[in-house]
């Protein structure tokens, strides 16, 4: 759950999902040992670490200090999965979750109230689980965007379908200012938030059926100097590397979260 969004330092550059909506906002990792997560991820990612309101599970991730990811390591006390979730900014929690359920998915959580905003766990109707988030966000969430965190990419059994799913609940595509662009590029659906990749959502070749022994999932992708370095790192410490090319890598932490670090000349 979204409980370590970190506190905007004040009012007045304040953004709010009022204005920005439909696009990542943060993403979340849910983990059991939050001091092997800490070890695992400085070493491969270079992150520093910052303490939140809410206790020891949970963590604020740094990268060259700035706020990039939270980390809660509550996967075994709440009986969650470890994994990366991500969440969208919304202009209302209630109508997201209102949206989710009309259209055949679920909510796992929430939506809940965690001053500055509220926030929901939900999942599409494959199975994907994301987050939303309505409320103030920190202030430099552009420079958040383009920090570390490329994009977020749905893999789903059918591309098409996800973002009718997706739009109908994100006002995807609705000209309305401050919203997400939405283009087929190939064989994905690509989003856009001020000009800015954020989210791509691909289930293979468009002529091809939805694939059945695809597990849909959100899966984040971070932006890294070198891609090998990350790989080596992460098998140093315990992870596993599933792919491994010149300007991307699948990797899977210590405790088996998986994500994907991305060549920053290659985005």
């Amino acid at each position: 759950m979204n409980h370590d969004m970190p506190s905007p330092a004040g009012a007045t550059d304040v953004v709010s999902t009022h204005s920005v909506f439909g696009t990542p906002c943060w993403v979340s990792l849910t983990s059991r040992d939050m001091k092997t997560t800490e070890e695992f991820y400085g070493a491969v990612l270079g992150w520093d670490w910052r303490p939140v309101r809410l206790g020891d599970r949970f963590r604020i991730a740094l990268s060259e200090g700035r706020p990039v990811a939270g980390i809660a390591a509550v996967a075994g006390m709440w009986r969650m999965a470890v994994a990366w979730t991500p969440y969208f900014a919304v202009r209302s929690a209630d109508e997201a979750a209102g949206r989710v359920q009309e259209r055949g998915g679920t909510t796992a959580v929430g939506p809940i109230s965690l001053p500055p905003g509220r926030a929901a766990l939900l999942a599409d109707r494959d199975g994907a689980t994301f987050g939303v988030w309505e409320g103030e966000l920190f202030t430099d969430w552009p420079t958040w965007r383009r920090a570390q965190l490329a994009f977020v990419r749905l893999h789903t059994r059918d591309a098409f379908d996800a973002a009718i799913f997706y739009g109908g609940v994100f006002d995807w595509a609705s000209d309305k200012p401050g919203g997400v662009e939405v283009r087929y590029e190939g064989e994905e659906v690509v989003l856009r938030s001020e000009g800015d990749v954020v989210a791509r959502i691909e289930s293979g070749a468009a002529e091809s059926a939805p694939d059945p022994s695809v597990r849909p999932h959100w899966q984040v992708h971070f932006a890294v100097k070198d891609v090998a370095a990350c790989a080596h790192a992460a098998e140093r410490h315990g992870g596993s590397v599933l792919s491994l090319g010149a300007d991307e890598a699948v990797l899977r932490d210590n405790e088996g979260a998986q994500f994907t670090v991305v060549s920053r000349r290659a985005r």
